[in-house]
């Protein structure tokens, strides 16, 4: 494990608003105005990489964006104030609430959807800005998510270009000399997290640079955030537990009664 530095994060200030086919690498490399250096990371909010992509559309009901997304309902329920909320797998894999459709800061009558390939866009940027900036940076694509049987929200990275989205410490041993057999900390969704504290929800300000960990940036074919998803047959909560119970429920029912069978017979 290489020495530990102090981590510095802030945020980058000049960054307009985006519209549909504004170049990111452009406007990040112009704020940034010779801040940056090798081994930095730079954390993008996914909502200016999805308005930059024109992931714009027209929905009057958001519900129905949410529908269109969904690939998979894990759990529903009806707030007293009457709001369905809708925890689903999205076409990403990802697991959140409403499928990422976002309603907030778009014109009236449209909502806008997430990139359609957080990887590839956070590739992109990386490369874009390694090759106008002369400098080997990584690029995380964030978006807010809640988090099961916590409240709240934090950022967590969708897309990852050029960075390691795992620290694996499995194989090593911790500070007592025993083996680490499962350790192995999300690093991508820990450097979202921590960007988010300089980049506010308000603030206007939808780029931070973390620098600290140049252990992490590497090469721009490092696997990406959709590694972080876990896989089908390893999703112990696959469905909510009142839809898990339904389900059980319905299969029960369904199948054929003991009574009359083999046992019974005199």
């Amino acid at each position: 494990m290489p020495p530990r530095t102090a981590l510095t994060v802030w945020p980058l200030d000049g960054i307009p608003e985006i519209q549909a086919g504004t170049d990111l690498v452009s406007v990040i490399a112009d704020a940034a105005a010779g801040e940056l250096q090798d081994g930095d990371i730079l954390v993008v909010t996914s909502k200016i990489v999805s308005k930059a992509e024109g992931r714009f559309v027209v929905a009057d009901d958001r519900e129905d964006a949410i529908t269109a997304e969904t690939v998979r309902v894990v759990a529903s329920r009806v707030t007293p104030s009457g709001f369905t909320t809708r925890i689903v797998e999205n076409r990403l894999g990802m697991v959140s609430a409403a499928a990422g459709v976002d309603a907030s800061n778009t014109p009236e009558g449209t909502v806008l959807l997430l990139p359609v390939d957080p990887d590839a866009s956070a590739r992109a940027i990386a490369g874009g800005l390694r090759e106008r900036l002369g400098v080997e940076v990584g690029v995380i694509v964030s978006d807010t998510l809640g988090r099961a049987w916590r409240e709240g929200q934090t950022d967590h990275a969708i897309g990852a270009g050029g960075v390691e989205v795992f620290e694996d410490l499995r194989g090593g041993t911790d500070a007592e000399g025993r083996p680490l057999v499962v350790t192995m900390p999300c690093v991508g969704d820990e450097l979202a997290a921590a960007a988010d504290l300089v980049k506010g929800k308000a603030a206007r300000r939808p780029v931070a640079v973390v620098r600290g960990r140049a252990d992490l940036v590497g090469a721009l074919d490092l696997p990406g955030a959709r590694s972080i998803v876990r896989p089908l047959e390893r999703d112990m909560f696959r469905l909510g537990a009142d839809e898990a119970y339904a389900e059980g429920f319905a299969a029960g029912a369904a199948s054929p009664s003991d009574e009359g069978g083999v046992g019974d017979a005199g």
